[in-house]
């Protein structure tokens, strides 16, 4: 069945952090959180919904979808989905393999995976593996405060709202201290570092400094996201090194993974190529032996298509959660953390549909 339409909007909420205007550190002054929603309807009426990564590219990335991306897909088959992947990615690639056109190719990809599932009558995770959990464990992914009594604060807020672990996007090691005094022992912390270090040495040191505080990995150590061999060489040195996000594509995190530099593979669906890549990437770490655990600060259909995903594959890893309290979610509180957990939606396909 060929595709018909394929729309876009912006979804656009006011929400809150645990910290004040002076605690913004590297959040890129959010003024409101915005996910792009992309919605694609077949010739026969079924529709899928998408997302695009969005944040202060929201505009960028709903222009390159709206101008060059939709208008391509439209009379094309819904349901060949790796066939029209490639179309795009070659007509395209002029444009960037990395960036806002790369960002609208995931948005489609995630609702013609939608539309699929619901076309065979099963939930997504149906689809991608034969786990079948249904729940997945989240960790709270905090904003950067650059105060470690905001930090504080708001670990201690996870821990209360029942998270077991943490990521940090804190660079000082003040704030690290501090998240560590808030939390209990056992409670691991991720640590972002957003390629902060220009050199290894820089990284090496902060490795060496947080080291015995029950860190699970330091991620995205070393600018530019691409030195692999920085991040290699740290993770022969005994310091368990994770990224991903910033690469281009599937293809990227082949030699990335041939290159030893990570224990955890990040691959972002609304990044990468959507559900397609981000299962091409599972499938390529576990063959290589390292963790996946999916780059997914989203609220959108982004978050639900990664949620499918790690409910699917056969080693548990929990989902990464923007701890942010919006006042209007895309999907309300469907997607709400309990305990630590979040409920996979058992209706076909991604099994709800966001406010449109």
């Amino acid at each position: 069945m060929t595709i018909a339409s394929v729309q876009s909007r912006v979804h656009r909420s006011a929400f809150t952090y645990g910290a004040g205007a002076a605690s913004q550190g590297g959040n890129l002054k959010l003024r409101s959180m915005d996910t792009l929603l992309v919605r694609v309807e077949t010739a026969d009426g079924l529709v899928g919904f998408g997302e695009g990564f969005g944040f202060t590219l929201v505009d960028t990335t709903r222009d390159a979808l709206d101008r060059l991306v939709a208008p391509a897909c439209i009379g094309q088959a819904s349901s060949d989905i790796p066939a029209l992947r490639r179309m795009l990615e070659r007509r395209f690639h002029n444009f960037g393999r990395n960036g806002p056109v790369s960002f609208a190719i995931s948005a489609i990809d995630i609702a013609l995976w939608d539309i699929a599932a619901q076309r065979a009558g099963r939930p997504l995770h149906a689809l991608l593996g034969d786990a079948k959990r249904a729940r997945v464990a989240a960790y709270a992914s905090l904003l950067r405060y650059d105060d470690p009594e905001a930090v504080a604060h708001n670990v201690t807020e996870a821990v209360r709202r029942g998270y077991r672990a943490i990521k940090l996007h804190e660079v000082a090691l003040d704030g690290i201290r501090a998240a560590r005094a808030a939390a209990p022992e056992d409670i691991p912390l991720m640590l972002d570092i957003n390629c902060a270090w220009d050199g290894l040495d820089d990284a090496r040191a902060f490795c060496r400094a947080v080291a015995g505080m029950n860190v699970r990995w330091v991620e995205e150590p070393t600018w530019p996201p691409e030195d692999f061999g920085a991040m290699a060489t740290l993770r022969a040195e005994g310091h368990s090194i994770s990224a991903g996000e910033n690469l281009a594509n599937a293809h990227d995190f082949t030699r990335f993974i041939a290159a030893g530099a990570v224990d955890v593979a990040q691959p972002s669906v609304t990044k990468h190529g959507g559900v397609s890549a981000l299962r091409d990437v599972a499938a390529m770490a576990r063959d290589a032996g390292i963790a996946v655990v999916p780059h997914s600060p989203y609220f959108g259909p982004g978050l639900l298509a990664t949620l499918h995903l790690l409910a699917a594959v056969p080693d548990a890893e929990p989902i990464e959660i923007y701890f942010a309290d919006l006042a209007a979610p895309p999907y309300g509180n469907a997607l709400d953390v309990r305990d630590g957990f979040i409920d996979v939606p058992t209706g076909p396909g991604l099994g709800l549909r966001p406010v449109w």
